[in-house]
């Protein structure tokens, strides 16, 4: 886009107008003659219409060429670059997954693992100024994905998540731990732990509350989600003949401990007790967790007077030769 930063200097064009309309009464009031005692007619005719015939205007356009670009230059023509640059500083988040055997209950449809990571996904598809990393945890805890923003692959690792592969207890405390490792180098604005549970801590070498403190030196925000209806839930168990039975089994959920990892780290503890519960849950994460997004509107100019001042030097050289050197008149 071009713009000029002395507009007005336009105004020098109309000067223009004066000699344009001296040179055509110039031209027809007729310039310096000369009488000859004789000559062919014909002859007469076809040298009127020689190259030099037609270029007799030429120094009067040049001039008139020059002058306009001149003006131009004058106008300061610049070549404007609107835009803007947009810096991201973004949330780094853990997500701690319990997957010990009990989050096979069906009090969530299908049950409440499968539940639970598909709501995650969810969640990880609407951060995506975000760097992202998993945890899952049951008796011990393992980093499932480190910290990252290649979505599909952090997607594929989620998917893979399921019980049974380590020891079928409850470390929640090992859990958070894991997870504050994770961020504890982070350099992000906002470090957080979204930590899901549905049972009670009865394993692992930390305490819940040490690593709630641990995560607090750091600067570290932790929500705990408790996963569970109220009461009993059906849960699939084996009888005597191996066929897979719905049995009722009780919902123990430690709010007290999950309320006190949250308060000391200054996050907040939430109660899903079916689907629709635990995705509102994540939505209200979401919003309390926002990325900031920096924005800065820059406009670039670049002087463009040069060239055209060029070129009306250019045509005035030219002028100076053809009126000189080709049309070259009598004194």
């Amino acid at each position: 886009m071009i713009t000029f930063a002395n507009p007005n200097m336009f105004w020098l064009l109309a000067l223009l107008l004066p000699m344009v309309a001296w040179h055509v009464w110039r031209v027809r009031k007729g310039g310096p003659s000369m009488r000859m005692s004789t000559i062919d007619t014909f002859i007469a005719a076809r040298r009127r219409r020689t190259l030099r015939h037609y270029l007799r205007h030429a120094p009067a356009v040049l001039t008139w060429a020059a002058a306009a670009l001149g003006v131009v230059a004058l106008a300061r023509p610049q070549s404007s670059e609107s835009g803007s640059s947009s810096t991201t500083r973004g949330v780094d988040i853990v997500l701690a997954l319990d997957i010990s055997s009990s989050m096979l209950a069906q009090d969530f449809a299908p049950d409440r693992i499968a539940a639970a990571k598909e709501v995650a996904a969810g969640f990880i598809n609407d951060r995506p100024n975000d760097r992202i990393g998993l945890v899952v945890f049951a008796g011990e805890s393992f980093t499932q994905s480190p910290l990252t923003t290649d979505r599909a692959t952090l997607l594929n690792l989620l998917a893979q998540v399921r019980t049974g592969i380590i020891e079928d207890l409850t470390a929640i405390g090992n859990g958070l731990a894991t997870s504050v490792n994770r961020l504890r180098e982070s350099d992000a604005v906002s470090k957080v732990v979204i930590l899901l549970t549905d049972g009670v801590n009865n394993a692992g070498q930390i305490a819940p509350v040490t690593a709630a403190q641990i995560a607090a030196s750091f600067g570290i925000r932790v929500y705990t989600i408790g996963v569970g209806t109220q009461g009993e839930a059906p849960y699939p168990a084996r009888d005597a003949w191996g066929n897979t039975v719905m049995v009722n089994v009780p919902v123990e959920i430690d709010e007290a401990i999950l309320g006190e990892i949250a308060s000391a780290t200054g996050g907040q503890y939430f109660r899903a007790t079916d689907r629709r519960s635990l995705q509102a849950i994540y939505e209200e994460i979401n919003k309390l967790e926002t990325s900031r997004i920096e924005t800065n509107e820059f406009t670039r100019h670049t002087e463009l007077y040069g060239r055209f001042a060029l070129w009306a030097l250019i045509l005035m050289v030219m002028q100076f030769l053809v009126s000189v050197l080709y049309l070259r008149q009598l004194p």
